[in-house]
């Protein structure tokens, strides 16, 4: 992104720059109530992605492929070496690299945004505006730009790419305070799939020799 920022203050044009705001608004709000129709048409989604992290003062990269099932509010996240389930009650954090397991409650879960707010997240807490549109690839790839309405947020701003064709999010590019660039990029949108009915279930037989932290 880049510090993309369309703000623009023409202090000549007064209220017209005003109205054209505000249309601008009603754009952005009207594409992504869009947006947020269609992923809650879907029995489920399946979505693989791309994460990339780069702060340049730091001289910080990251770059890392996951993928997420989600069913209403369920979730299975295979992401940097973990998985997490979600059963609508408790969070269950698995990792395999230290063979142990962490069960826990939502309001317990370290993660303030869950794959399953992750479509839908922009619908609190932020104020948008209409912003680019880019061809990648042949698809128009329409950005809505947040801002979160905290101003004691770590967020700067947000860019959410929409693909105009199909509703769906292509990516999110958010810009934190302290110069951090965060992308996650979809690389496969899968939408009503047949999946196993124990997929959201935390099968603990499976899990013997692994240390077991169930918060209690």
């Amino acid at each position: 992104m880049n510090k993309m920022r369309k703000l623009v203050l023409v202090l000549v044009l007064g209220v017209f720059a005003l109205n054209v705001n505000a249309q601008d608004s009603d754009k952005a709000k009207k594409l992504l109530e869009e947006v947020s129709t269609k992923v809650n048409s879907y029995r489920n989604i399946q979505i693989e992605f791309k994460y990339e992290l780069n702060n340049k003062e730091a001289n910080t990269k990251q770059e890392s492929k996951g993928n997420v099932s989600l069913e209403g509010d369920k979730y299975l996240l295979n992401f940097l070496g973990f998985t997490k389930i979600y059963d609508t009650k408790k969070v269950y954090t698995i990792v395999p690299a230290n063979e142990e397991v962490t069960i826990s409650d939502v309001e317990e879960d370290e993660n303030g945004l869950s794959p399953s707010q992750m479509l839908t997240f922009y619908k609190n807490g932020y104020t948008y505006a209409w912003d680019i549109l880019q061809n990648v690839r042949g698809r128009k790839i329409q950005y809505i730009k947040l801002t979160p309405t905290d101003s004691e947020s770590d967020i700067k701003s947000v860019l959410l790419g929409i693909d105009v064709k199909t509703k769906h999010i292509y990516n999110l590019i958010e810009t934190g305070k302290n110069g951090t660039n965060t992308t996650l990029t979809v690389n496969s949108f899968k939408t009503n799939q047949p999946l196993s009915k124990t997929l959201f279930i935390f099968d603990e037989s499976k899990y013997e020799d692994y240390y077991i932290d169930k918060n209690d």
